[in-house]
């Protein structure tokens, strides 16, 4: 982390003028351009009913100051799109009203906050719900499950979708963004990331399929496109609707899209045309540029969307993201691991005192609420602002 004095005179606004400035996003007025990314948490009640625990987590980063919040991953049906033991959906009355109330506590706190939505296809580490994993193609996953999600082991194998299975996992969608404005929620953005359903439906190397969703880009991308339009319907003016895009996957960090600037252009231009309102691009490279292009995927992004773009990876220093602003490449930095280290991090930009750090230990031996509160108590710290 960047140092910082304590005197006031190298900080808040004069130091990071970008990050701390104020951004207005569709029809919310944030007080500055950082978010909370969404963190897989694992801690949901046995029947993915969000708890009063996680009330308190995601109020937190309200009353430290990030300018929005960004839920993690919530499973949309009750058959295959739940990934983890333990995480949340937004599909029974249960599950809505346990949203609800970590809705009002944000918004209590001063805060703002955006569902986002997924479904695992083939990289299900566990599902309360069924054994029958669904992916756009028969193709098993590459790479293993996360131990600190409870996986152990090889991803299982997958059976292709059928059409009419393609189209009920849309309509999901549509039903849980009307969920989530239900709930309160200023927008739902869609898990377009990391390798889950709708990345394997892009990536040649996991669809295979000969239908009007598989071959060309066009086919390949049309999934995206198709549950972009439906949380836009499900949302019907009343909140946000966003993609969160990557090349990475989690179980393949170093994959990269194989048309380069040219599939850039195509993905991040039809997101728009399909009717979102911010585009969320995740890099394990930060800063780094993207095919020869002298941009980085975020900077493609709002070059050919023409939307504002969410930036997100290697953040944590405030140095990197106020760069990254400053240059043009975003419109707001979304930090991960720095927000688990200090809830209160943009609070601290704004005094000029160093954010604690993140120590891996706080998501160790699994990633969860709890794990993260032992290792505060053990710390002498609540990191209340």
């Amino acid at each position: 982390m960047t140092s910082m004095n304590d005197s006031g005179n190298d900080s808040g606004a004069a130091r990071w003028p970008h990050i701390l400035s104020p951004f207005r996003l569709g029809s919310l007025d944030l007080p500055n351009r950082t978010v909370v990314a969404p963190m897989t948490r694992i801690s949901a009640d046995a029947d993915g009913v969000p708890t009063a625990q996680m009330a308190d987590h995601y109020a937190a980063f309200a009353r430290g100051g990030f300018g929005l919040i960004i839920t993690e991953g919530t499973h949309t049906d009750t058959f295959q799109s739940q990934g983890y033991r333990d995480q949340p959906g937004i599909v029974t009355p249960a599950q809505v009203e346990g949203w609800r109330q970590v809705v009002d506590a944000v918004h209590a706190a001063g805060g703002r906050i955006v569902l986002q939505v997924m479904h695992a296809g083939a990289l299900v580490q566990e599902n309360r719900y069924t054994d029958d994993i669904v992916a756009p193609s028969a193709i098993q996953p590459a790479g293993a499950m996360g131990a600190r999600y409870y996986g152990d082991g090889p991803f299982h194998m997958p059976r292709a979708m059928t059409a009419d299975e393609i189209t009920a996992v849309v309509a999901s969608f549509e039903a849980s963004a009307a969920n989530a404005m239900a709930a309160g929620f200023d927008g739902v953005e869609i898990h377009g990331a990391n390798g889950y359903l709708p990345v394997q439906f892009l990536t040649p190397e996991t669809n295979t399929r000969t239908d009007g969703y598989g071959g060309s880009l066009e086919n390949r991308l049309r999934f995206h496109l198709e549950i972009m339009a439906a949380v836009v319907r499900g949302v019907a003016g009343r909140g946000l609707a966003g993609m969160r895009m990557s090349q990475s996957r989690s179980n393949d960090f170093n994959y990269k899209w194989a048309g380069g600037v040219d599939d850039a252009k195509a993905t991040f231009s039809a997101l728009a045309g399909a009717g979102a309102d911010y585009i969320h691009v995740s890099t394990h490279q930060g800063l780094g540029e993207e095919f020869g292009s002298g941009h980085t995927l975020a900077g493609l992004a709002r070059e050919f969307a023409g939307l504002p773009i969410i930036a997100c990876g290697k953040l944590e220093d405030p140095a990197n993201g106020e760069q990254l602003l400053a240059g043009g490449e975003a419109d707001l930095v979304a930090i991960a691991r720095g927000a688990i280290g200090d809830p209160s991090w943009p609070n601290k930009l704004a005094r000029g005192e160093a954010p604690v750090a993140f120590d891996p230990e706080m998501i160790s031996p699994f990633a969860t609420l709890d794990a993260t509160a032992a290792w505060r108590a053990a710390n002498g710290s609540s990191f209340a602002d």
